[in-house]
């Protein structure tokens, strides 16, 4: 999985790989330098060791010197990645290779500062969480480790939709929670619990949603055996969680969906039921379940046109993009969203840092499920993978503002923007005005009655704004309607008109030399019925030269203010004489 900031996620990230590759090997060669230097500095000059050495010859001796190499160059290679990754922590690749290299050491407390500082910045793939999980099981010891583990799978699960990590945490949660493991009605309720997650998660992947409904199964089925022979309610009641288990997932369009058929038959044969498993005709199953099977069996083979060429490993990025977007385009017609979601969540676990993905997704969602926990989870990790791209910052803003999310939340995400590499400053300039226009919108809802100071806030997001966009960074027109924006509000929001005038008069210190700046700012006061003060700016304009036909432009457009909003004997005067020389 790569990572970017300029558009070309896969091409960018191999040359910051190359990049990586190189200056580690450098690294690791002066530093290995450094250390022949270091072993020189302890022979005598006359070429005696000043500390004797006992000689090896055999095999062993030789593969220890050879490991021991290999040990000292890991560590080199860790200390040269830690120095890259202090000057830059977004660099996914360099993080990828200190986890492994110190994974290999074996130095526990580094590698698990490693994965928490890689994870800070982006998500960990699958296989990454399985190896952390999988270390941290391995050392687990007490009831304070299992519940650090149980916090690490619900982390990764978080991240990507993986079948595979979901079972690792559905087992481990059996084989090490004490309350599952013993039955306690409060470990199978925990454990039924985790595992109805799981199959809304992952329970309708087509291709790998059935080990989900196996474990589940072989979960209730253990439950069953523990029931004392003579509790035949406790054993009815435990038989029909089991059957009704197989009849959700029979109506589940999966792979193998024949195979579980089978698996039900034999089921109820085991139960003292009359069906001929050897038949395929489906005579002693309820007829709904008959027609569920049927349907979810249309409903597969209708997807194997879309699933058939994603097994191809051969397929390039693009060529998988589009077979999914193919794929969920067909899924969006059926109007399940469910199914939908659940394919947006398969495509984008395996094409992690498709900008189009992540948008179709985010926009499905904010059209179609407006769930506040599903759209935070997902826009999060939408900017997490693909943090260059300013239009998912400005809907993550958007969708917050729509769910009624508090100001914390929204001020945090505004921030996390800010700091990504985003590949103009125009898209910087969304961000802010963005913000600005929620800020706008609540104090128009909640004014300062909960003690939100939200004009205190737009004034400081404008100036933070026009500090971080210089003049030379955006166009003229850009520039001139944050002004104007920025002074609008001053004025009417927050009945200000000094601070609006403070606004135009600080720009014109910074770029008084264009005439666009000028006309403005003379717009606004005209805007707001003050001519005498657009006067003043016109008269303060007289003596100054403007690029170009700059001088002329100023001057007629006075003499048309004069001529809308003046003393027409004025007017005529001021053609006459100073106005009109001042063209000349």
């Amino acid at each position: 999985m790569e990572r970017d900031t300029d558009g070309d996620p896969s091409s960018a990230a191999m040359e910051d790989s190359m990049e990586v590759e190189e200056n580690l090997e450098d690294s690791v060669v002066e530093m290995m330098e450094q250390t022949v230097a270091g072993e020189n500095a302890s022979v005598d000059p006359g070429g005696a060791a000043l500390k004797e050495k006992k000689p090896s010859s055999s095999s062993e001796d030789d593969d220890s010197d050879s490991d021991s190499d290999d040990e000292e160059a890991d560590e080199l290679r860790v200390e040269a990645l830690e120095r890259s990754l202090a000057e830059n922590p977004f660099n996914y690749e360099a993080h990828v290779q200190c986890i492994h290299h110190l994974r290999k050491l074996g130095h526990i407390e580094k590698l698990r500062k490693a994965r928490e500082s890689m994870n800070e910045h982006f998500p960990l793939t699958p296989k990454m969480w399985q190896d952390w999980t999988k270390d941290e099981c391995s050392l687990s010891s007490s009831s304070e480790d299992f519940t650090n583990v149980e916090k690490l799978y619900e982390r990764g699960v978080y991240e990507y939709l993986s079948v595979p990590l979901w079972c690792d945490y559905l087992d481990f949660v059996q084989e090490h929670d004490q309350s599952v493991s013993q039955c306690s009605p409060t470990g199978i309720s925990k454990m039924r619990s985790l595992f109805e997650r799981a199959i809304t998660a992952a329970g309708l992947h087509v291709v790998e949603g059935n080990g989900i409904w196996e474990a589940y199964r072989d979960f209730e089925q253990a439950i069953f055996l523990t029931i004392a022979e003579d509790n035949n309610e406790e054993k009815a009641k435990q038989v029909n969680r089991i059957r009704s288990l197989f009849h959700r997932q029979l109506s589940v369009p999966l792979a193998d969906l024949k195979s579980t058929l089978m698996a039900y038959k034999l089921w109820e044969v085991e139960q003292g039921n009359a069906i001929d498993i050897d038949s395929a005709d489906m005579d002693g199953i309820p007829s709904n379940v008959v027609s569920s099977y049927k349907k979810a069996m249309e409903m597969y083979k209708a997807r194997t046109i879309y699933e058939d060429p994603l097994l191809n490993q051969d397929a390039t990025d693009n060529d998988k993009l589009q077979h999914f977007m193919n794929y969920i385009k067909f899924e969006e017609s059926s109007g399940d969203p469910a199914r939908v979601q659940i394919l947006f969540e398969r495509a984008v676990s395996e094409l992690p840092v498709s900008s189009d993905l992540w948008v179709a997704y985010t926009s499905y969602l904010d059209r179609t499920l407006k769930v506040p926990n599903v759209l935070k989870n997902v826009y999060s990790r939408a900017t997490k993978n693909c943090s260059w791209v300013g239009d998912l910052w400005v809907c993550y803003m958007l969708s917050l503002e729509r769910i009624c999310a508090s100001e914390e939340e929204l001020s945090a995400v505004f921030e996390k923007s800010l700091q990504c590499s985003l590949p103009s400053f125009k898209e910087y300039m969304d961000l802010f005005l963005t913000r600005v226009d929620g800020l706008r919108r609540r104090v128009s809802v909640v004014g300062t009655n909960d003690g939100f100071q939200g004009h205190t806030l737009i004034r400081d997001v404008f100036q933070r704004a026009v500090d971080y966009l210089s003049p030379d960074m955006v166009s003229i027109n850009d520039l001139l309607n944050l002004h104007a924006y920025w002074a609008r509000l001053e004025a009417k929001l927050g009945n200000d008109l000094v601070a609006a005038r403070g606004v135009w008069e600080s720009l014109i210190k910074k770029s008084g030399s264009l005439l666009e700046v000028w006309q403005a700012y003379i717009a606004m006061e005209i805007e707001i019925g003050h001519i005498i003060e657009a006067r003043s700016i016109y008269k303060r304009c007289y003596s100054k030269r403007f690029p170009g036909t700059g001088s002329e432009d100023i001057c007629y457009s006075w003499l048309r203010f004069e001529r809308e909003h003046g003393n027409l004997d004025d007017y005529d005067l001021a053609v006459k004489k100073e106005i009109f020389m001042w063209t000349c």
